[in-house]
């Protein structure tokens, strides 16, 4: 279908409303049709930008196997354990006692007596 050229044609600017030639209009990334004085351009902060997800995960992933000779090499596990009291220690599914180690952290101050000697 064809359309006429509008040499002669006025538009009404959809930000303004002034009215403008027709052959000075220009339609914004809004789709408003303006006039090329009152035109702006897209803002850059608007525009998508491309997301990439973090490399988490290794594409061919095996899981190891300890203690099992492979191959001619052998992995072994290291204990990893802290001695004493910070040593993980477990009792099935029940929670830690947390007041035992809050008792164990708590500041015993000892207080002394201040003379004041006025001459």
């Amino acid at each position: 279908m064809a359309f006429a050229r509008g040499k002669r044609s006025m538009s009404i600017s959809d930000r303004s409303g002034q009215a403008f030639p027709y052959t000075e209009m220009v339609r914004e990334w809004t789709g408003a049709l303006v006039h090329y004085s009152e035109y702006e351009p897209k803002h850059p902060q608007l525009r998508r930008k491309k997301v990439t997800a973090d490399a988490i995960a290794l594409q061919n992933a095996r899981s190891q196997d300890f203690n099992i000779y492979s191959g001619g090499a052998r992995y072994t596990t290291a204990d990893l354990t802290l001695p004493g009291e910070f040593a993980f220690m477990s009792n099935g599914m029940q929670p830690d006692d947390g007041s035992f180690q809050n008792r164990q952290r708590q500041l015993n101050p000892i207080t002394g007596s201040v003379t004041i000697v006025i001459s």
